[in-house]
């Protein structure tokens, strides 16, 4: 889908630190959370909460009370007077937040549109469905995050499993990964510069983690907490997952709980919501694919090719790059595909170096695009990831 006239204010955007599953942010509860970080995000930025028009609430991980999703959230941040739809695509679900937002602003069925994603993997829910034709009337149960990491009822395999086909189909080797996930790791580290310079153009930070009453600080978190340390001897040493694969554990991301929210707007009103009123940031096109069954990692090249399809432009014309790659797999097969050099994309990391929070990631990638974009002096950036499913979205934005 092409979009004529969807802006995204420059820093009308911005993050929590990602942290770890089962880390200090496993016992938040994500939509006050995210509440939290967003009155704060908007204070700073000195706007208002009755600007939007509607709330869209992007999670994948149930979890209690969001039965009432997206109008608790706009209630929590003041905006009383609106609601909005909660969205879940898994690991999709950022692109999907931003593309539905932005078709509602789009087709004028709205002026400005507040997206935010959250989600926390640790402490997932274990569900229960009654099942009265069960053994005595027993019902099943299963574990929200576990359970679909590990099974895709409709693909019969795991997630690691789509990894190892596409590593299997695409001659990708171990060793190829290893390199992958080296450069990642390494590329992540230019963003920890200078006190993490790069993440303070977005991130809220340092982010109070409270008790359950809500007002009881039990710790402070300053960035992202439980990236691996990585290094080519250690990435060497370790052994397949699976007996006679290539996908270790150190060439995959972790799960993460965390949040990222993004305004978006029309010409008309971008520049007054603006941070910098002479940077134009422009959401061009989204796109969306579907992988062959059990090839989630394939997914992301077929979307990027329909988003860059849309928006009329090639692979050449974009200036930055950043994917959604929960296996180093991913991006060997992105680059290989698509001609591009490794070290030419994913420039100060990606989520499979930060984790990823599955609603919140790909909005955080998209974030911080935007960014590169603006210190590489503007041009086109490209967005793309895989989700459960063997589905992929992706993002075009221009920046000038």
């Amino acid at each position: 889908m092409k979009f004529e006239n969807v802006f995204i204010p420059y820093g009308g955007y911005w993050c929590s630190p990602f942290v770890r599953w089962q880390g200090a942010l496993s016992n938040s509860h994500p939509i006050p959370l995210a509440a939290e970080t967003v009155m704060r995000a908007l204070k700073e930025r000195n706007l208002s909460a009755d600007i939007f028009d509607a709330v869209f609430v992007g999670m994948s991980v149930p979890q209690k009370h969001s039965f009432y999703g997206a109008p608790w959230l706009a209630a929590l941040i003041g905006a009383t007077g609106v609601t909005g739809p909660v969205l879940s695509q898994a690991c999709a679900t950022g692109a999907r937040v931003i593309s539905s937002s932005a078709a509602e602003i789009e087709t004028g069925a709205g002026q400005t549109m507040l997206g935010v994603t959250l989600d926390r993997c640790s402490n997932g829910p274990h569900v229960y469905y009654p099942n009265p034709l069960g053994p005595g009337g027993k019902g099943d149960t299963e574990d929200w995050v576990w359970d679909n990491f590990n099974f895709d009822p409709y693909a019969k395999n795991a997630m690691l499993h789509t990894a190892e086909n596409v590593a299997r189909e695409s001659g990708i080797t171990k060793e190829q990964q290893d390199e992958m996930m080296l450069l990642r790791f390494t590329q992540y580290q230019d963003a920890l510069k200078d006190d993490s310079a790069f993440h303070r153009r977005y991130m809220v930070t340092p982010l109070e983690v409270k008790d359950a009453s809500g007002r009881k600080v039990v710790t402070t978190v300053k960035d992202d907490e439980g990236v691996f340390p990585t290094t080519k001897e250690g990435l060497a040493r370790l052994k397949p997952v699976l007996e006679g694969g290539s996908v270790t554990y150190g060439g995959q991301t972790f799960p993460a709980d965390g949040n990222a929210a993004m305004i978006l707007t029309t010409r008309e009103k971008v520049k007054s919501l603006s941070r910098d009123a002479s940077v134009t940031v422009q959401l061009v096109a989204a796109g969306t694919a579907r992988a062959k069954k059990g090839y989630m990692a394939q997914a992301p090249v077929p979307a990027a090719v329909n988003a860059l399809n849309s928006a009329g432009i090639k692979i050449e014309d974009v200036r930055a790059i950043k994917t959604h790659n929960p296996f180093a797999v991913n991006d060997v097969y992105f680059c290989q595909q698509l001609n591009v050099k490794p070290e030419a994309m994913n420039h100060y990391g990606s989520s499979l170096i930060f984790g990823h929070p599955q609603g919140p990631t790909g909005m955080r990638l998209v974030i911080e695009l935007i960014e590169e974009l603006v210190m590489v002096g503007g041009g086109y950036g490209l967005f793309t990831g895989c989700a459960a499913g063997d589905t992929a979205m992706a993002v075009v934005v221009k920046v000038g």
